[in-house]
């Protein structure tokens, strides 16, 4: 089989990567634990047994549950419920200028009520109890608030995806966003790995931000949630 890039399976990528520490396997499977990340990978093979792998899936979620797929071509069994289907861009920023932000502070366990009341409020994407523990998370406070944060998920090897990118929308339009994306950018160019992020393809907003940032296409990846019959 060719070699693939990290990027085109990042979420099997990190789990047998940098990430291989948070993987539970089964079978051929991969997957964060759920109150880390919903993300499961399957195997890069399209030619290999799929149809024991979709039994695996099943077995792993157990009737009527759910997954979340990134990337993966191999469309599921019929009798399993699409949930969610979204084209999306993969964009990577290897060269691209980054910065240090002296308004941003480092967010950990004790900060994860705040981040989930954030996240609630602006629906950034998929964000766990333990979603922090996948790298670094700044954040901007204005009177003791946080009021706008981004941070790091899957982590192929050389790269690491930002992610959790939201501003409380009483702070909009004042860059916040654009300078923590910078910020983590320049944590993750100081370990010697390069930027990438995921965006769903109709946010032409965000896009066009990343874009201005320095980050370029790299790939479209389709995102599945699936529900295993019951």
């Amino acid at each position: 089989m060719p070699h693939r890039h990290p990027l085109d399976n990042p979420v099997r990528s990190a789990l047998t990567g940098p990430h291989a520490h948070f993987a539970e396997p089964y079978g051929r499977l991969l997957r964060y634990p759920p109150e880390v990340s919903g993300w499961l990978a399957l195997p890069d093979e399209p030619d290999g047994p799929v149809d024991a792998d979709w039994a695996d899936a099943a077995a792993l979620a157990g009737p009527g549950g759910f997954l979340s797929l990134a990337g993966f071509s191999v469309p599921p069994p019929e009798e399993w419920e699409v949930t969610f289907h979204a084209e999306g861009v993969q964009l990577v920023g290897a060269g691209m200028a980054t910065a240090p932000d002296e308004e941003a502070v480092r967010l950990g366990p004790a900060d994860v009520p705040e981040m989930l009341d954030l996240v609630e409020r602006t629906r950034p994407g998929p964000f766990m109890v333990r979603t922090v523990e996948m790298g670094t998370y700044l954040g901007i406070r204005r009177g003791g608030v946080l009021i706008a944060m981004a941070g790091e998920r899957m982590r192929p090897p050389g790269w690491s995806e930002i992610s959790a990118v939201c501003t409380d929308p009483a702070f909009r339009g004042q860059g916040l966003a654009a300078r923590l994306v910078l910020a983590v950018a320049d944590g993750i160019r100081a370990r010697g790995e390069e930027p990438f992020l995921h965006a769903a393809a109709d946010n032409t907003n965000a896009i066009r931000l990343y874009e201005s940032l320095g980050f370029r296409l790299r790939a479209t990846p389709t995102f599945l949630g699936l529900r295993v019959p019951a």
